[in-house]
């Protein structure tokens, strides 16, 4: 028993590489799966990044989570997407910007967030195994609309690549509370504290076809 709750610690504190290691505010940082997982679950736009003839571009991606894995999809006429079914190495980030943190001295302004971090090489994929990652792809997005809608067709498929992008080395970095300002700052008049932020779903506009 005493392993097992050693090996739960260790996942929880040590990157799964020196790579993925947060450097900067380093107790922000955060290894274990459940941390990770939950601040991918909310998610569902992911920036991700790939070098192009010695270019990095960053491109935003709606995104889902399948298991250790982070699922990506997009028109098989994108460079990107070419690059990482290829297996181009990949860099997957995603924010979720809970906070405006505003100070009472302009350095120490900041912001309240929750992010990760995965770097990988991702894995292309086809048949069935694209089909059913795209399925849960829609699920993720809105879980009661997926039910009525038609599944991707043959030419469809054709014009979409799906990725796989592996979990394995993965970080999350978290930032709460209030604003860290210098003890001779405390007095000063001005207001300090969060301004708390979040995506909120607007009313739905229902489109002009039979539906």
């Amino acid at each position: 028993m005493a392993a097992i709750a050693w090996a739960i610690v260790a996942a929880m504190t040590n990157p799964a590489s020196s790579r993925s290691r947060v450097r900067r505010a380093p107790a922000r940082g955060h290894y274990d799966r459940e941390t990770i997982n939950a601040i991918i679950d909310e998610a569902v736009m992911a920036h991700v990044a790939v070098v192009d003839d010695g270019q990095p571009v960053v491109v935003p991606m709606i995104c889902a989570r399948d298991g250790d894995r982070l699922i990506l999809h997009g028109s098989s006429a994108s460079r990107t997407m070419r690059l990482l079914a290829d297996g181009a190495p990949a860099c997957a980030t995603i924010t979720h910007l809970d906070g405006l943190v505003l100070a009472r001295s302009a350095f120490h302004h900041s912001a309240n967030y929750r992010s990760v971090v995965v770097l990988g090489t991702a894995t292309r994929l086809d048949g069935e195994e694209a089909l059913a990652a795209l399925d849960g792809m829609v699920r993720h997005v809105n879980p009661e609309h997926h039910a009525g809608v038609r599944g991707p067709n043959e030419a469809e498929m054709r014009q979409t690549l799906t990725v796989a992008l592996p979990l394995d080395e993965s970080s999350a970095k978290i930032r709460t509370g209030g604003p860290n300002d210098e003890p001779e700052d405390m007095d000063l008049p001005v207001w300090a504290g969060v301004v708390p932020l979040s995506v909120r779903a607007g009313t739905p506009i229902r489109d002009g076809g039979a539906g």
